[in-house]
């Protein structure tokens, strides 16, 4: 059900992998410089279309589904079993459709070889729609995700943390309250329990770190290297806030959540960076004890006051 994107001749496809290549390997010097993590960082930069991005999420699901699990995935028994699992399986496959339409890139690393995506019809789809310069914009986007490549390299060890925590939040018992719904709730709420919640907040707050990261180094790298910067955050964002129906979809499927935590995370590492600088934030590399929590993402000076004193 997803649609393949665009119509794009051979010419105009050929030009935009081409400019996407370029721009991911344009893209590993400037925010090692910004964000003085280094830049050495395992696995391929990849430029694929929407259904290769679905088959490489199925992929990278599957293998942390098994990791989170012990290695042992959930077999399902009898016909109830076998009607959840293929509810499951729909439910999985509209979302997926539903975001192949939308990311613009994504780093995995959870898959058998982590490796940057980055999605060509998406990214021409986007360009087009906001009428910004284009050379600027792919650059822009592979700023983001070769921040996400780099903070995985800088710290190996949040892998198997983000893995373990994934399989805390399997083992807890499962509950379904779709007067969460009514309520105006998101799907995560109908579907996390008490026990989930605290977990499911701390993956939260590990992730608006990292996004909110990558969206504040992706602006400092600046206009020397991408000139139209302020504006393509500008529209971008205007993009990226659409009320409506928009808002409504995005806060059923938990979409709005993760635009929070660009939010939220950017205005903590501002925050940070203001207090005690880049150095001082890359502290949450350091070990799983210096990640912030999601309450210290709200007030990021308990973050700094626990750090560094």
């Amino acid at each position: 059900v997803t649609p393949a994107g665009p119509r794009l001749s051979g010419p105009e496809m050929a030009e935009i992998v081409a400019g996407l290549q370029a721009a991911a390997e344009a893209s590993v010097g400037p925010v090692a410089e910004v964000t003085r993590l280094g830049a050495d960082a395992p696995g391929p930069m990849l430029v694929v279309d929407r259904a290769n991005w679905v088959d490489a999420n199925c992929a990278m699901v599957s293998r942390l589904l098994a990791e989170a699990s012990g290695g042992v995935g959930p077999r399902p028994s009898g016909l109830t079993g076998r009607l959840e699992a293929h509810a499951n399986g729909v439910q999985l496959g509209g979302a997926m459709a539903f975001l192949a339409t939308r990311v613009l890139g994504q780093y995995l690393p959870f898959a058998v070889e982590p490796a940057l995506l980055i999605v060509a019809p998406n990214v021409a789809a986007v360009e087009r729609a906001l009428g910004v310069d284009r050379p600027d914009f792919r650059l822009w986007v592979c700023l983001h995700e070769q921040t996400h490549r780099l903070q995985f390299a800088r710290a190996p060890w949040l892998r198997d943390y983000l893995v373990r925590a994934t399989g805390q939040l399997l083992s807890a018992p499962q509950t379904f309250a779709p007067q969460a719904l009514l309520r105006g709730g998101s799907l995560v709420d109908a579907v996390t329990s008490p026990e989930q919640r605290g977990t499911f907040d701390r993956i939260s707050g590990v992730m608006a770190l990292l996004e909110g990261y990558a969206d504040v180094m992706m602006d400092r790298v600046g206009p020397d290297v991408v000139p139209t910067v302020a504006e393509i955050r500008r529209r971008f964002e205007r993009r990226r806030s659409r009320g409506g129906l928009y808002a409504a979809l995005n806060r059923l499927i938990g979409m709005d959540l993760k635009l929070a935590q660009y939010r939220d995370g950017a205005a903590f590492c501002t925050a940070v960076i203001g207090r005690v600088g880049v150095d001082g934030l890359n502290a949450v590399y350091e070990g799983p004890g210096l990640l912030p929590s999601l309450d210290e993402i709200h007030d990021p000076q308990r973050w700094v006051a626990r750090v560094h004193g």
